[in-house]
């Protein structure tokens, strides 16, 4: 997810959820099919698709869905960090 909110920066809002559920899925789905992958070339694993399939819809749905209960918090934690690193200190004596 912050490959993907540090390459997108410019396009992306903030406050679009449908946006940040995109990328979670798309994120979710990379994730999973690089460890099938993985599993499948090095590990010599047994390949099936349909199960597969089946457990990266079940992901994906709950990935989504903690996404949509936790981004607001993860939001406001990330406006309050920003405030507090982009406080510009002014000093109200000159010497």
């Amino acid at each position: 997810m912050v490959f993907f909110g540090g390459y997108l920066e410019k396009d992306f809002s903030k406050d679009s959820k449908i946006t940040v559920m995109l990328m979670c899925m798309t994120a979710t789905a990379g994730y999973e099919l690089f460890v099938y992958l993985y599993k499948g070339a090095v590990l010599s694993a047994n390949i099936e698709l349909l199960l597969f399939i089946k457990i990266l819809v079940i992901e994906i749905i709950y990935n989504t869905l903690l996404t949509i209960i936790l981004y607001p918090l993860m939001q406001k934690l990330g406006y309050k960090m920003e405030s507090v690193f982009n406080r510009t200190q002014v000093l109200t004596r000159y010497f």
